[in-house]
């Protein structure tokens, strides 16, 4: 059995609270669950008591196995739990394949304008 340490949310619409849960992968986000383990409430400022983990059962979870999410393994990270190592992206900023062909294209317009006022510019006038 695959085990997630994830978030299932709960609170109501727009007032979004997470509970830290041990569950199966195969069951819903805020589906069964086997142990709760923490709580997490985005409203809260960073610097207080946003994020709540019982540390022993985490480690206790990770040694047999249980593997966290993205989210929970920042959570986890910033605990001193467990390391997350630091993604990069590098073409996350860049525009899409279909924007790009655009972007070229609009250059390549501009260059060839560019090129025939420079060739009629330098043309002799003719009386």
């Amino acid at each position: 059995m695959a085990l997630k340490i994830r978030l299932a949310r709960a609170g109501s619409k727009k007032r979004p609270y997470y509970h830290i849960v041990v569950a199966d992968v195969r069951s819903p986000r805020d589906g069964r669950f086997i142990e709760a383990v923490g709580a997490w409430n985005p409203l809260l400022p960073k610097d207080g008591d946003r994020v709540k983990l019982d540390e022993a059962r985490i480690r206790h979870w990770l040694d047999n196995g249980a593997l966290p999410t993205d989210r929970v393994a920042r959570f986890l990270d910033v605990a001193g739990i467990s390391k997350r190592e630091a993604r990069s992206n590098p073409t996350k900023a860049q525009p899409g394949k279909k924007a790009q062909e655009r972007a070229a294209a609009l250059a390549k317009a501009q260059e060839d304008a560019a090129a025939a006022a420079a060739a009629a510019a330098s043309a002799p006038a003719e009386a």
